[in-house]
């Protein structure tokens, strides 16, 4: 029995090295991370369009979005389509309620200079990252926006 338990047991130079390293490892990361060694730092992204964008429910189910500022018909989606715009506003609305805060003020879109598109709700402060849903449904909101309406449209080139 004892031969079994002495063949089973680890060396001690082989733990304590173990621990040597976990400890040494540990100092390491922890000055690394104190002095910020290694990590980049990026500065943040400026704001270089946004509109506010304010959904209205339409009795046949379609959402018409308007710009809150000029109150012109931005877009209208129709049941069935633009799926991942409908849901994603229709849960901005859902957190309002649930806030106890009503639908009047618009919801914001803005486009940043690192390429990025966010919506906000400045009555709750959340903020979504749209370009971390994939291209389509950043596609989705990026038609939201006066300069990409008006190249759609062929009017700007």
């Amino acid at each position: 029995m004892t031969a079994k338990a002495d063949a089973a047991r680890i060396p001690r130079p082989l733990v304590i090295g173990a621990l040597g390293l976990m400890g040494f490892v540990t100092v390491v990361v922890g000055v690394g991370r104190s002095e910020g060694i290694g990590l980049s730092h990026m500065p943040p992204a400026r704001i270089v369009r946004s509109v506010d964008l304010k959904p209205e429910d339409r009795a046949d189910g379609a959402i018409v979005i308007r710009d809150a500022r000029s109150q012109d018909v931005v877009a209208t989606i129709e049941p069935g389509q633009d799926n991942f715009v409908r849901a994603t506003l229709r849960g901005f609305g859902q957190a309002r309620l649930r806030a106890g805060l009503d639908r009047e003020q618009p919801f914001r879109l803005t486009r940043l200079t690192d390429g990025g598109l966010e919506l906000s709700d400045p009555s709750t402060g959340r903020t979504v990252n749209l370009g971390a849903f994939g291209p389509s449904n950043f596609v989705a909101f990026t038609r939201l926006l006066p300069e990409t309406r008006l190249a759609d449209s062929g009017a700007a080139r």
